[in-house]
């Protein structure tokens, strides 16, 4: 994605080797507490199987890397391409996404022998790769370390959504309660931050020294009004009013598709919001946020009224905003907010499992309630780390973007209709993804991600 000179900056000799035994381990080790049963659920087509994630990014690994830089390499199973593409039409035809849950062959056991036995192929191929070839493939082993990073991510919003479903509401590790129990931060009420308007660039050039996706650059300027943003995301108590004043039940607040989304499926609160024994989701406008429960990954527990709402759709967003009387920011915005008050990336979790990062699971599994900043000049907090922010831009390309050449060319470019962008980055979210010009993307009713929402607003002329 970068240029060689760039690469050679991330990585000395050695280093990616490292950083590939380190990402491929950790996989692993988020699947590690599953029993077997709970890699192969698929609750809803949006969800992928735990096993078909291990599948698809060996297989990644197997057509991008092997198969092109080593002659003498034979694919681990013909049929395996087809099981564990995804979207690559260039590559061939595969099983259609919501049929993955069906897949009961190849096993676990299996599976996991094909990982091992890539790793072993690539582990040779680190070692005897002929010199002249090595600048491309260590562009194609950093891509699929972060596409593998991104499955990782994806691992534990799928996990979530698969022990959701199940009555029992099993806990992914015993020591996760611990790491999300409800914290003494009370929240401060939320300030509207301004950003002078004016030209702001955004993006990534190509010779930054820093891994990006193609779908980040090129840097390019932007004319934005002046506006004023939120210091903090919209917590779950600020939520819960939204909830208790009716408002998915007034179509006023919500676009079209969102209002038809809370209708045929009868959303009343965001995903994991659980009314306690007793109660039903129809009662949710009487209740306050001690008679809520909360699935998390850590089980199920009280909802902290000083937490980020999470779990919601970009619908759920906008008609919030809405009600609020504000709006979402633009993606533009919210990157030049960062810029303005020169926000840091911080991170509530640590799960690169890179040679820079240990792997290790993450510090916390739920957004964290901010820590409130009472001395010196007010900047925005929370912007990355917590929750994936809902931007009100959809996904679109950079003026003057170009994707890759090949196959890898479907990695971002196809995608970029029907989908709205977020910003940010989660309490799930890789560190080596937290960064400013990070663009994720969703369709507009997906809430299974941990997603949630800062406001903005017009500046008035005194701003």
């Amino acid at each position: 994605m970068r240029s060689s000179q760039a690469l050679a900056t991330r990585h000395s000799a050695g280093s990616l080797a490292a950083e590939y035994r380190a990402v491929r381990a950790f996989t692993e080790r988020i699947c590690a507490p599953l029993e077997v049963e709970d890699h192969v659920i698929q609750p809803h087509p949006d969800v992928s199987p735990p096993k078909w994630h291990l599948g698809h990014t060996t297989w990644f690994f197997e057509s991008f890397l092997l198969q092109r830089f080593d002659p003498a390499y034979e694919v681990f199973h013909p049929r395996f391409a087809f099981l564990f593409n995804s979207y690559y039409e260039s590559v061939g035809a595969r099983v259609e996404r919501p049929l993955r849950g069906m897949l009961s062959r190849p096993t676990l056991r299996e599976v996991l022998a094909y990982r091992h036995s890539v790793d072993a192929a690539m582990r040779r191929l680190f070692e005897t790769l002929p010199a002249e070839n090595a600048r491309e493939f260590s562009q194609l082993v950093e891509i699929g370390l972060h596409h593998e990073q991104q499955h990782q991510e994806l691992l534990f919003t799928d996990l979530k959504n698969i022990l959701f479903q199940n009555p029992l509401q099993p806990t992914y590790l015993p020591h996760a309660a611990s790491l999300t129990n409800t914290t003494t931060v009370t929240a401060k009420a939320a300030s509207m931050l301004p950003v002078p308007g004016g030209i702001h660039q955004i993006g990534v050039n190509a010779d930054e020294p820093d891994f990006a996706y193609d779908n980040e650059s090129p840097r390019h300027k932007v004319f934005l009004n002046a506006f004023r943003i939120s210091n903090r995301p919209v917590t779950c108590g600020e939520y819960l009013e939204f909830i208790r004043d009716g408002a998915y039940q007034d179509f006023r607040h919500w676009l079209s598709d969102g209002w038809t989304r809370v209708c045929s499926e009868g959303w009343r609160a965001p995903l994991y919001w659980l009314p306690r024994a007793g109660e039903t989701a129809r009662d949710a406008s009487n209740q306050s946020a001690a008679e809520f429960e909360l699935f998390t990954l850590g089980g199920v527990r009280e909802i902290d009224p000083n937490e980020p709402v999470c779990h919601i759709s970009y619908y759920e967003a906008a008609a919030y905003a809405s009600w609020a009387g504000r709006r979402l920011p633009s993606e533009a915005e919210w990157e030049a907010a960062v810029q303005h008050f020169g926000v840091q990336p911080d991170h509530h979790s640590n799960v690169a499992g890179t040679a820079e990062h240990p792997a290790q699971f993450p510090e916390r599994f739920h957004p964290a309630p901010a820590q409130r900043n009472d001395a010196g000049e007010p900047t925005p907090l929370q912007m990355f780390g917590d929750v994936w922010e809902w931007t009100g831009s959809a996904y679109l390309a950079y003026p003057g973007y170009r994707s890759l050449d090949g196959a890898l060319g479907e990695y971002n470019g196809k995608f970029m209709s029907d989908q709205m962008v977020l910003r940010g980055g989660s309490c799930a979210t890789p560190v080596g993804h937290i960064r400013a010009t990070y663009r994720n993307f969703f369709q507009p009713y997906q809430r299974w991600q941990f997603s949630g929402v800062r406001l903005a607003e017009d500046a008035g002329e005194s701003d």
